[in-house]
């Protein structure tokens, strides 16, 4: 499997830490260095805005997926490189989702956990074959990653699950597991 197009999903707001803006336009010229194209929720605040800022100001390519009601709130970014206008948020998940190689969950609020949950989930289900990584900045999915293996622990998540999500905070480490995933095989069970 091959990154080309990278889902990413983070927050609409810019956060109490000016370190998250700043590593969120990071990632978005490091996207645009590395000919990897954003696709991601379409607006233009906080941290969403950010990234995809950072990633057209260094001649990357960004795709928009945006709502019909967020666009006609008018917090859509001008100058992406295409736009989707969708009626409804799991319609823009599913196009975000097909759009992309592979998902990315940056700092974020609970859209961004519903988001990359959905994700993570239907790779469990066998819907989803594309990776699922967290952009663990400044630890910000610490909590969340014991949660999981408490999950996991507990019975409730089977460890393949587990082991197919990647936490990191180095953006070519998970670039190097997303392109080197395999999705996990699911068993089948007797009637």
């Amino acid at each position: 499997m091959t990154i080309n197009k990278l889902a990413v999903y983070c927050g609409a707001l810019e956060g109490k830490d000016k370190h998250y803006m700043v590593e969120a336009e990071k990632l978005g010229e490091w996207l645009a260095a590395h000919q990897i194209d954003l696709v991601y929720g379409g607006g233009r605040h906080g941290l969403m805005g950010a990234i995809a800022r950072g990633t057209l100001l260094n001649g990357g390519l960004v795709h928009s997926v945006i709502t019909q009601e967020l666009y006609d709130r008018g917090v859509a970014l001008d100058g992406v490189t295409d736009r989707q206008i969708v009626a409804n948020m799991d319609i823009r998940k599913e196009k975000m989702m097909s759009l992309a190689d592979g998902m990315l969950a940056f700092p974020g609020g609970v859209g961004t956990l519903e988001e990359i949950s959905q994700a993570a989930s239907w790779v469990t289900l066998g819907d989803n074959k594309k990776p699922v990584s967290f952009y663990n900045y400044r630890g910000y999915y610490d909590n969340l990653k014991k949660q999981l293996v408490e999950m996991t622990k507990a019975g409730f998540l089977e460890k393949e699950y587990l082991k197919s999500l990647y936490f990191g905070n180095d953006l070519g480490t998970i670039i190097k597991f997303m392109n080197d995933y395999q999705a996990p095989h699911h068993r089948t069970y007797d009637k």
